[in-house]
């Protein structure tokens, strides 16, 4: 059992996000948190949680760091029964209000690994995508973390960003190495409806080589590359339970939960969440979408696929992908060796 929960405000907002965040609702983070609490009572009971039942705890944005730690506090003393004894405790951040006394307060609930909102070190770029910290506040945050004990850190970076470069890229990975990280996620910059690069879809560059440059430049420093965009020495166990499809908790504007066979998804609208944070849409799933979602999850991570899940016309497919050296195998699962093939991969197995 995962669980994640959404924080929707943001002191800037990205020109390339989609995600379900705000720059101008501040003065109702209280009242959301209040009405989070109640969402994750409610989930407790759904999800017939027992104590020491949740593996992982992951929170999300929108910019959890713009929300201060005594917010989290009456969350944190809801969920710790319910916490495996080593929980990993995931808090996204961005590093200008990553402040000492933000990552000091969250630290002190349980938070045991920070994902920083990095994307790049370069000060132009993270002008244009409209981010707002500089690379020195990127840098000195990632450090004071450290400092404070932190046991797992991990930076994003993103690539084919108009104007990207291998000298850049490059540029931007050593930098992330010389930082004490055990984990790197790389996103390729991906144009979607309603955000501002939406009106100037020229701001993403085509180009291929660069996905795969990015990978090789991470994993020669050490990284193991376990699904197509993250890398690590570290492998994030709550990224493992959402491509495994574990049953997740799903708390917040914006969110998404998972279980068995259907998804829920609360409200979106902040006053309306707050106003009801009890009104879950549900979706149930059949069975050929679930398998469908195992088979790609699988091929663009190391979690590969288990062969008994396929039926034989599938299993007849990923044979022949087999001999043709596109996937390897052990006696009960396929592997995927290029995660940048993986959709081409999946729809041929499900052909």
């Amino acid at each position: 059992m995962l669980a994640y929960i959404h924080i929707p405000y943001c002191d800037s907002k990205c020109h390339y996000c989609s995600f379900n965040s705000y720059v101008d609702k501040f003065d109702t983070r209280h009242d959301y948190m209040q009405a989070l609490y109640r969402q994750l009572v409610f989930e407790l009971k759904r999800f017939k949680v027992q104590k020491g039942g949740i593996k992982t705890l992951f929170i999300g944005g929108g910019t959890p760091s713009t929300v201060p730690p005594e917010l989290y506090t009456p969350i944190f003393e809801l969920l710790s029964p319910y916490l495996q004894k080593d929980a990993e405790i995931t808090t996204e951040a961005n590093p200008n209000s990553a402040t000492k006394n933000w990552l000091e307060g969250m630290r002190a609930l349980g938070v045991n690994r920070v994902s920083f909102g990095v994307q790049s070190f370069d000060a132009e770029k993270l002008k244009n995508l409209n981010r707002a910290h500089t690379p020195e506040e990127a840098i000195n945050a990632v450090k004071t973390a450290k400092h404070l004990g932190f046991e797992h850190l991990s930076i994003d970076l993103i690539y084919n960003y108009r104007g990207d470069t291998k000298a850049l890229l490059e540029k931007d990975i050593a930098q992330a190495f010389e930082l004490p990280i055990d984990h790197l996620s790389a996103y390729e910059l991906t144009i979607e409806d309603g955000t501002k690069f939406s009106t100037t879809p020229e701001a993403r560059q085509e180009n291929e080589n660069l996905a795969f440059f990015v990978a090789e430049e991470i994993k020669r420093r050490g990284f193991t590359h376990y699904e197509i965009s993250n890398f690590g020495t570290y492998q994030s166990k709550h990224n493992k339970g959402y491509w495994k499809l574990d049953d997740y908790i799903g708390a917040g504007a914006g969110a998404v939960g998972f279980l068995d066979d259907r998804r829920y998804y609360p409200q979106t609208d902040i006053e309306a969440y707050i106003s009801d944070p009890l009104k879950v849409t549900e979706e149930l799933l059949k069975s050929d979408e679930l398998l469908t979602e195992k088979i790609f999850l699988g091929l663009r991570s190391n979690m590969g696929i288990d062969k008994s899940i396929l039926s034989d016309s599938m299993l007849k497919n990923a044979q022949i992908l087999y001999e043709t050296k596109k996937l390897t195998a052990t006696a009960t699962h396929f592997y995927n060796k290029n995660y940048f093939l993986s959709d081409e991969l999946a729809l041929y197995i499900l052909e």
